[in-house]
């Protein structure tokens, strides 16, 4: 007869049926809070944080521990995630195209917001267009697939500055025609970029065409690519548009999140 102590919380112990692997589902609370916890746990706080009791909590990572998911200090008794569970993260980020992400976001958002915008990569002569799609509801046709945009002048430009060496940067400044050439960013500027993920400029390509900006990172939590965006001020507040895009980023960015915050980006 189960004991008290496994009996309690019923969600987590007790069988159910359905579609779903039932003790699949409960290792993988037990994995998820692990992950979630940012070192290593003991038996009872594992117990606490998912839910569970402390026969079952021992149970289950007992057996992830056998599979290499779970690991426990022989000294502490404490646990954490295991070098299978590592290696299983790394593979899937491997797997993460976060330029093919990000054109997806971007082309969803340009659907639903009156703004046109696209991805951005760096290259040997600063941000160039590598995905654009025109707003049925506001359009550029000047710009388009493979253009370069400007260092200084554009958010897409202000946001690569953020987070690149300032070698890469003065770099391709440096081959820039003159006409792209502005006032060199503060480092307060880039500070506060970097901080709130996020950039927009007005009136700096064209009059009254306002631009926004937000990075794309790697798991390695290096940037890779800019999300961009331009509206017409005449037209919009702007406020629809930052939040999309804002959200855009947070949702390409998510899966490798972690990475990004373990950087400190």
């Amino acid at each position: 007869m189960p004991s008290q102590d496994e009996a309690e919380p019923a969600d987590v112990s007790a069988p159910r049926r359905g579609a779903t692997v039932q003790s699949v589902s409960v290792a993988m609370r037990f994995l998820t809070t692990l992950a979630d916890a940012g070192g290593p746990l003991s038996l009872g706080e594992v117990a606490r944080r998912s839910g569970s009791g402390s026969s079952t909590a021992h149970r289950y990572l007992q057996s992830l521990v056998a599979e290499g998911l779970a690991q426990q200090d022989p000294a502490s008794g404490q646990y954490d995630l295991g070098p299978t569970a590592l290696m299983i993260g790394i593979a899937a980020l491997r797997r993460i195209d976060p330029i093919d992400r990000a054109a997806e976001a971007m082309k969803a958002l340009t659907a639903e917001v009156a703004a046109s915008g696209g991805v951005a990569i760096w290259t040997d002569r600063g941000p160039t267009l590598v995905r654009w799609y025109r707003s049925a509801q506001f359009s550029i046709s000047s710009l388009g697939l493979g253009d370069i945009l400007p260092i200084d002048n554009s958010a897409c430009g202000l946001v690569f500055q953020a987070w690149l060496p300032a070698a890469r940067i003065e770099a391709a400044r440096s081959l820039q025609p003159d006409g792209f050439r502005g006032t060199v960013s503060k480092s307060e500027c880039l500070h506060r970029i970097r901080t709130d993920g996020w950039c927009e400029m007005r009136s700096h390509l064209l009059r009254d065409i306002r631009g926004q900006a937000v990075p794309v990172f790697d798991a390695q939590g290096e940037i890779v690519a800019v999300m961009t965006t331009i509206d017409n001020l005449g037209e919009t507040s702007g406020e629809a548009e930052k939040r999309a895009l804002i959200d855009a980023g947070l949702r390409v960015n998510a899966p490798v999140a972690g990475a990004v915050r373990a950087t400190g980006r």
